[in-house]
């Protein structure tokens, strides 16, 4: 397995670097206000790309720590139930374990 994650690794690399060479030519883009860039097409389209993957991050952060958050809030939750629940409740049995981790199945 570990030698087939190194070939597909390997694989990717030189698609990207055969993408790369064949992809030289000199493009503009042009902005606002007259102004433009001039660069190799691999290096504008790897721009848009990594602009592209930034956006999609930073559209996502609001979601994530609203999770991360909730999280918390059980995990302090299940402490505190922890802390206040009886000791001599019997603990979970391997078969309710089993059925409260199945999902609709």
């Amino acid at each position: 397995m570990k030698y087939l994650l190194w070939l597909l690794k390997a694989a990717i690399f030189f698609t990207l670097f055969a993408f790369a060479l064949n992809n030289q030519q000199e493009v503009s883009v042009h902005f606002f206000f007259g102004t433009r860039w001039q660069a190799p097409l691999v290096l504008v389209v790897l721009t848009a790309f990594a602009l592209g993957l930034v956006a999609g991050v930073l559209g996502m952060v609001p979601r994530w720590w609203k999770h991360r958050k909730a999280a918390a809030q059980r995990q302090m939750q299940d402490q505190q139930a922890a802390s206040t629940a009886p000791e001599s409740a019997a603990p979970a049995t391997s078969s309710d374990t089993i059925t409260s981790s199945i999902h609709g199945i």
